[in-house]
């Protein structure tokens, strides 16, 4: 059987944690500060686990992380 490939735009945006949780980055912060709320944008710093249902989505883009 052949070997299934890895989307690599997924690869390289999302990581999985230990527990088999994905990780990625959080979405809205590359420009139009100034519109955002300081809440906003100080909540919006590091990264974030996905939910159960894109993890799924994003599993499938990578088999064998």
């Amino acid at each position: 059987m052949s070997k299934l490939k890895t989307k690599k735009g997924a690869n390289k945006r999302f990581r999985l944690t230990a527990s088999g949780k994905v990780k990625s980055y959080q979405s809205g912060k590359r420009h139009g500060m100034i519109k955002r709320t300081n809440n906003q944008i100080r909540n919006q710093r590091g990264s974030t686990i996905l939910s159960d249902q894109d993890a799924r989505i994003v599993k499938k883009f990578l088999p064998y992380a």
